[in-house]
């Protein structure tokens, strides 16, 4: 049969062109497939925006539910379409794409057992970032590509920092706790330790405040250092984006592996190392 797949593993042609319609944005077909999805998923997120205002659900809250389920029902089956059009379905539904797409529907199940359930389907808006693909807008593309290299290539930096900055606040809430006490509000060291984040942040809730002259003391120092607190994690991650970026990439997604980000002239994925267009 034509659409059986060949000895050598190559795909059937159905599914090379669902793929090429559904997750790539470089043809019209798959630009109008992702123009018309975006309208479903702003549609989608307005409706449960507009069912959590009372007098709205009072007089259209009918209309609003079989709304919410018929949006539901279309995400469920091109969820389903999407798994079947790629080579390995669990690769795609581990993906980033893939959580967030099924975490678009199962609100709505949920909701059959969970009441309230359905407000979480404003998490849809996050299917919003297909529209830097969709668009053709290549060079956001590449630069959310460069800010999430730079963001991953900085973890173990931040991490080490982020470690060092709760072990400062444990320290400084330890030592407001002794020095004020329960009698300005600092009743325990959980909660002075919430507020040296508070004053570490430059937030500044102004609920707890110190009364002694060394506890101010202690907080001056903590909102000054507060200032050069917010500056490192900057510093690091602006490090790595100021590295030579790569070449510029377009929105084909490898079937095998679901790898983004190739090269305009990329014949084969640059992570799996299969051929991007099974049927050339």
């Amino acid at each position: 049969m034509a659409d059986q797949p060949s000895a050598n593993g190559t795909p059937p042609p159905w599914r090379h062109r669902i793929h090429e319609i559904i997750f790539e944005a470089d043809t019209p077909a798959g630009k109008a497939f992702d123009l018309a999805l975006l309208v479903l998923i702003i549609g989608s997120v307005v409706a449960v925006m507009l069912e959590s205002v009372p007098a709205i659900r009072a007089t259209h809250g009918r209309e609003l539910y079989l709304a919410e389920w018929a949006f539901t029902i279309v995400f469920t089956i091109e969820y389903i379409v999407r798994l079947a059009s790629v080579r390995r379905p669990m690769t795609y539904a581990r993906s980033m794409f893939g959580i967030v797409d099924l975490l678009a529907i199962l609100p709505t199940y949920l909701s059959l057992l969970i009441p309230g359930a359905q407000s979480l389907l404003v998490i849809r808006a996050l299917r919003l970032l297909r529209v830097f693909r969709i668009l053709k807008l290549g060079r956001y593309v590449d630069e959310s590509q460069v800010l999430v290299s730079a963001l991953i290539a900085s973890r173990q930096k931040i991490i080490v920092f982020l470690t060092a900055v709760v072990t400062l606040v444990l320290l400084v809430g330890a030592a407001m706790y002794l020095i004020e006490g329960a009698d300005s509000g600092f009743t325990s060291i959980p909660q002075s330790t919430y507020w040296a984040i508070v004053t570490m942040t430059t937030v500044g809730y102004g609920d707890i405040a110190p009364q002694t002259v060394p506890g101010k003391m202690l907080a001056s120092v903590v909102m000054v250092l507060g200032y050069g607190i917010i500056a490192v994690p900057t510093g690091i991650v602006t490090a790595e984006l100021t590295r030579p970026r790569p070449a510029r990439s377009n929105t084909q997604v490898c079937p095998h592996c679901m790898a983004e980000g190739h090269a305009n002239d990329a014949t084969y994925c640059r992570k799996c190392s299969e051929r991007l267009n099974p049927e050339s």
